[in-house]
């Protein structure tokens, strides 16, 4: 099985689907691929579970297994299939616990998450299996001391949650310091990238917003940039579906005046970001633009980085600075405080150093060690 990039003819919606051997698509998973576009959840989105569905239909194959009539029990094999090293997945030699997983335990859990909507979306067409991937239990029923609001109305009501899943550690988001921020910018030919990489630096945006402005998002008098959920010629993508206002400092605004006069000139286009040294000429710039860009810049100047961890050094320098975290959520554009504080919303060893020094925790001691 392949998944394979599919664009509609009639408006040139990006998609992607999965095909069998003899290159048709597989009909489960196209239903299901084709409910997500039409609901608009990201092309990105959409080929993530893409190829999390061919992963567990090569697995039904080769264990001559219906999708419709699976059980528990071959999740679990699922799970160990996922893990074993691509070249021993026929089961047919034994794998040492010494041996580096194929899969990690957070990707697992991805495809895990990717069979439960799945299925759920199945029902609909008659495949009842949701007790597959998930079972009920009450409330506040885990050893959490965290409580939702309104649990006291909520906790006699039986929730769902994934009967299968591992334990996986939670990674700190990937953040550039001060000084490979700088690096990254003075390593810019052009004032158009060194406003791009400032713009992600100051608003914490994504870099699909970014690709996605237009002038009139920027309003130069009251330094903010508004992001606008909208269909965009580059295929630039804004996961929020509600437009939100950042405000920006007075040096990004200065910066932007230069770009447009020393670069962007007279040409005649509602985007902000547009290929100006190659063709097509006055295009808005695209991903792939983009990653080139940073592909160079990483040459340059040795850091190893991503356009969006810069969304993750904007949201973690502003709750260092004492930004209240449901402003972050505002500024970030996300529809959930709780994703905030599940991403956000840590302390690293140097934060809780700096706290403990502050409070006199390693000098005003009572008691010599």
């Amino acid at each position: 099985m392949i998944v394979q990039r599919v664009v509609s003819p009639v408006n040139e919606v990006e998609s992607w689907t999965v095909l069998d051997a003899d290159g048709a698509p597989v009909a489960p998973i196209e239903r299901y691929l084709a409910y997500l576009t039409r609901i608009e959840r990201s092309p990105n989105t959409v080929k993530a579970y893409a190829h999390d569905l061919k992963d567990w239909f090569e697995f039904l194959s080769a264990e001559g297994l219906d999708w419709r009539e699976v059980r528990l029990e071959n999740v679990g094999e699922f799970v160990a299939w996922l893990r074993r090293p691509l070249h021993l997945r026929d089961g047919m030699i034994p794998v040492l616990p010494s041996v580096e997983h194929h899969c990690t335990e957070s990707t697992v859990n991805r495809k895990l998450s990717a069979l439960s909507a799945f299925y759920q979306h199945a029902v609909r067409h008659g495949i009842d299996l949701g007790e597959l991937l998930r079972t009920w239990q009450l409330a506040g029923g885990r050893s959490s001391g965290w409580k939702p609001f309104l649990h006291h109305i909520s906790k006699k009501t039986p929730q769902s949650r994934r009967a299968i899943s591992l334990n996986a550690m939670r990674k700190l988001p990937r953040v550039v310091t001060v000084a490979e921020v700088q690096a990254i910018l003075d390593a810019c030919d052009h004032l158009r990238d060194r406003f791009l990489f400032a713009v992600l630096f100051d608003t914490g945006i994504r870099i699909g917003e970014a690709l996605g402005l237009r002038h009139e998002d920027i309003a130069a008098a009251g330094s903010q940039i508004t992001v606008q959920p909208r269909t965009n010629d580059n295929g630039a993508r804004s996961k929020s579906r509600a437009s939100r206002t950042i405000p920006v400092s007075a040096e990004l605004v200065r910066l932007y005046a230069d770009y447009l006069h020393l670069e962007y000139g007279d040409l005649d286009s509602d985007y902000v970001f547009v290929t100006l040294w190659g063709r097509p000429y006055g295009r808005p710039l695209t991903y792939a633009a983009v990653y080139d860009l940073v592909k160079r810049l990483r040459r340059r100047t040795g850091v190893d980085f991503d356009p969006h961890w810069y969304r993750h050094t904007a949201a973690t320098r502003m709750l260092r600075d004492g930004v209240p975290i449901e402003v972050v959520s505002k500024l970030l554009g996300h529809a959930d405080i709780t994703t905030t504080t599940a991403v956000y919303g840590h302390l690293s060893v140097q934060d809780a150093r700096k706290s403990l020094e502050e409070a006199g925790w390693f000098t005003d001691r009572e008691v010599q060690l």
